[in-house]
Order: structure tokens, then sequence, then C-alpha cells
């Protein structure tokens, strides 16, 4: 079977010049009746201020460029009516004004809220509150999209015919007949500028949740609000409310502040009646026989502030030792009881160490007398001194608390510091008959001068001589002929003073190692 390849009818010759014939006839039929072909419908007529020549838009009916850009045009139709509307131009300019709240980053079109072609009466501005960004102008319509009787809200219902105002009274008329007892009480308390406080999104309303800022326990859940916040019209002064009870109560403090002002430490909302108090939360916990006191005892006539916490002050009279021993009471009792006393020795100005843990406490505090009692070893151990204070009062130089014959001294901390050969020496041999204070530290006082020196060289042993032994000897001070650190003088310093020197410091000889050099004079520089 074949199939006929003959075009469709409407793609024939005949039917391509009927097309263009019937559209020939439709855009000259519209042109000749001035584009009234194309239109939705009449134009508003209703006249006002001259704007671009004209006094209404019925004025441009045949004339639908003036509003309508062609397709490939670059320009929009907002562009076309701002061409007109110089004021509103002016308006989108200025951030405060309507039209630039409305157009500020809403996407809105002038064409969405201003209509045409509905008659030469029609409104020229009508908006669908659904569409309506209505939150840009401070008033969100989330919990105004019906009415009380479900139909939905119009702009009127608020506006009235100028959608520009708006009378706050609006607010109370209209939810004064929902519930009047309720609106008039609430204007009563905060004032008729609902908006200072409701931007409409219900934040303030029925599902406000007062725990979020202020839990609402005992006796605050069945406050009225204004019981709280009376006269504050804005949503600051709201915040703004005292949270702390004193804040609100400090009329009803029947303690005249005395116990400070905060309340919650005793009382809850449940009721000003049902007072606890944890005294351990106190500066002053109560502990031992404290806790069987009763409060007016330490509380007289109901007076709580700046009542002393020192155990003196409350029980002077009950001090056995009548202030001997201060008026730290707790370094001994405890809130236990007066007679179970301890005393840490090792937390007073004199610790006991040693035998003194052994002491009786009366051998040292005779009759109970403990303050000014003396710390000093010789104080108590004078008679016990075997060196009767020969060695001075400082007994702690040598001897240590474990007991007497514990014997440690540090000649090295002493004004004479043994070194070389004296360490070796006895005791006995410097300090004859245990004799220590007052023994000489010079040399010469222990050490006579030797025979050949014949008194030759003074008392001043240490300028030849050191403790490491008696030889090697060296003269140590200034010799002319003896070459000195600062290379001065001449080499003479390995030979020993005798050399040069072999009778008397005033005598000398060079002979003796420069026999063969000419001349020379036994009494050469006898002077020196």
């Amino acid at each position: 079977m074949q199939v006929s390849k003959r075009p469709l009818g409407c793609m024939t010759r005949g039917g391509l010049i009927a097309a263009v014939l019937t559209l020939v006839v439709v855009v000259g039929v519209g042109l000749a009746q001035g584009g009234r072909l194309f239109s939705p419908g009449p134009l508003n007529a209703v006249a006002g201020a001259p704007l671009g020549g004209v006094t209404s838009h019925a004025e441009l009916a045949n004339q639908c460029s003036a509003c309508h850009v062609a397709p490939w045009s670059q320009e929009h139709m907002a562009d076309r009516c701002m061409a007109c509307h110089t004021e509103i131009r002016d308006e989108l300019s200025d951030a405060t004004s309507l039209h630039g709240v409305l157009m500020e980053g809403s996407g809105l079109r002038c064409r969405d809220c201003h209509t045409e072609h509905h008659g030469p009466t029609a409104p020229l501005t009508v908006m669908k509150t659904t569409r309506f960004p209505h939150e840009v102008v401070g008033f969100s319509l989330a919990t105004h999209q019906q009415r009380s009787d479900g139909s939905a809200f119009a702009c009127e219902d608020c506006h009235g015919q100028d959608v520009t105002t708006f009378d706050p009274l609006v607010c109370e008329s209209c939810h004064g007949r929902l519930d009047a007892r309720f609106t008039w009480a609430h204007v009563e308390a905060f004032g008729a500028g609902c908006l200072s406080c409701h931007d409409g999104t219900g934040a303030y309303g029925k599902q406000f949740d007062h725990n979020a800022f202020f839990p609402l326990e005992g006796q605050h859940a069945d406050l009225s609000c204004a019981a709280c916040h009376r006269g504050m019209h804005t949503l600051d002064a709201l915040r703004a409310t005292p949270q702390s009870c004193y804040g609100c109560h400090r009329q009803d403090d029947a303690h005249d502040g005395q116990l400070g002002t905060a309340c919650e430490a005793c009382h809850t909302p449940q009721g000003w009646d049902q007072a606890t108090f944890d005294h351990a939360k106190s500066a002053f916990p109560l502990e031992g026989r404290h806790q069987q006191v009763k409060c007016e005892q330490c509380h007289v006539n109901n007076v709580f502030k700046g009542t002393p916490t020192t155990c003196v002050a409350c029980h002077k009279q009950d001090d056995a030792h009548d202030g001997r021993f201060g008026t730290s009471c707790e370094a001994c009792h405890t809130p236990q009881g007066w007679d179970q006393a301890t005393f840490d020795h090792a937390k007073s100005a004199f610790p006991l160490e040693g035998r003194h843990q052994q002491v009786k406490c009366e051998q040292c505090h005779v009759n109970n007398v403990f303050k000014g009692t003396p710390t000093t070893c010789v104080a108590c151990h004078k008679q016990d001194d075997a060196h009767n204070g020969a060695f001075g009062t400082d007994c702690a130089a040598c001897h240590t608390p474990t007991r007497w014959d514990d014997v440690t001294f540090d000649h090295a901390q002493t004004a004479f510091p043994l070194v070389g050969q004296h360490r070796q020496v006895s005791c006995q041999q410097c300090h004859a008959n245990n004799v220590f204070k007052g023994t000489p530290t010079t040399c010469v006082a222990c050490h006579a001068d030797p025979a050949f020196h014949r008194g030759a060289f003074g008392t001043d042993c240490a300028s030849c001589h050191t403790p490491n032994g008696w030889a090697p000897a060296r003269y140590r001070g200034s010799h002319p002929a003896i070459a000195d650190e600062g290379g001065s003088g001449i080499n003479h310093g390995h030979t020993t003073c005798r050399t040069c020197h072999p009778t008397t410091v005033r005598e000398y000889t060079c002979l003796a190692c420069h026999s063969n050099n000419r001349g020379g004079d036994d009494d050469e520089g006898d002077d020196d």
C-alpha cells in the first residue's frame, strides 16, 4: 500500500495564503479601531492632577505604547509608569517612604498593586493581602489572614479607603467586638498604642512563652500581666521589668532590709509564709552544737544582718583562759563542744619537733600561761648549758631539738672558716678548756714566730704562708725583686726568702746565686 505524500491542508499554498490574509485583516481592523481589538477593557477615566499631559488614563486609550513596551524593547512597563509619576520615582529613592519600603527587596512591580482596564470608575489600587509583603511596613499579616467568621481580610478592613493611613483605634475597635472585657482591661493597663508591642506575628499574643524570659511558678502563675507590667507601653519597657524578688516585693519585706535583698535565699514563689533558710549556703554554716541553737539566741530581736561570726563575739563569757590565748578560739576548739579541744602546734609560731613533742604542755606553759611563752632555746635550757655561756645563747647553731648530744657545727658559717690543714685540728687545740667565745683568729696567736725568722718578717704570716701548710712559702705582697702580675720587677718567683735573705729581712745578697757576676755589694739595696 502506498502512503500519500500530499501536504496537510493548512500547509498547502492555498492554506498559507488564507492565513496571511486573515492576519492582515485582523491587524487592519485593529489599527482601524485604534488598538481596541487588543484591549482587555476600558481604562480608568476618573480625572486627577495632570501628569504627562493627561488627567486620566482614559485619555491614553488610543496610545497603548504610552504604557506598554514592545517585546523587543529594553524598557519595562515600570519605566513608562515612572515617566509620568515622577513623585513616585522620587519616593523610591527614599527608603523611609511607603513606596521606598515596599520596593526595597520585595520584588513587587507597579502592576502588582495598581491595575487597569477594569472600567472608567474602577479603583487603580487593588492589593490582595495574600500577596502583599505587609511585614516590610513593620506589621505582619500572619495572624490577620481571616476574620472571625472565616472570611479573608481585606485592606479596607484596617485602612478604610486609603491604604497609606492607619488609625490605631481600629485595633481597639475590632478586638473589642471579639473580647470587650479583655480588650478594655488591656488598653487600660498598657495604653492604646497596640503597635508599640504587637507586630502581627503573634509573638506577644496567645502563643507568648513567658517561661523563656521569666518562669511563672507558684503564685506568679495566677497573676495578670498588669500586676507586673502595668503602665508599660513599649517592648523595651516590658523587657526592662525587674526580675529579682526585691525589685517587685520591696514593700513586702517584713525584715526591713536586715537580711539583704536576696529574698529567694529563704522564700519561694509558692508564698511568703513558706520560707526556708539553708544556713549552709550562708557565710556561717551551722556545724556541731551550733545546729541545736535557736535562731533568736544569735539573732536577737530578729536582727540578722551584721550578726558577728567570730567565736569570741558570742562566747567571750565562756573563755576559761581569760584571754590568755587570744581571741582565735577556733585554733583549739571546734563547734562539736568546748571540751573537744585540740591544738596543732605545727601551725603556731613554734612547731614542736624532736624531743619537744614529748614535753608536757605545763612544762613550757606554767600555770596555763600560753600567751608570751618564749621560743628561744636559752629561755628554757639555760640551766642545761654545759658551756656556761662560752658559746653565746644561740644554742640552735649547734644543737637540734632531737637531743643535746646530737651536735652539729658548721665552722664555714662562722667568721673563721676552716680550710686546708685547719680541718684536721681538734676543737680543743684552739678552744682550750671549751672556751669558744673570743677565740683569736690571727695566725700568730696560735703559731709562734719560728726561730729562723728571728722576727724579721713581722706577724702577718698569711703574707707568705697559707693554711695548706707552712711550706712552700711565697711572699704574696708587692716586692720589687719579684715579678708581679703586671710584669714589673725581676723573675725571682721560684726562690725562697732565705736564699736572698740569709740572716734578716733587712739584709740580702745576690752573690749566693750570681757569684760569677762582676761587682756586687752585699749591702746593695739595704733600704729595700
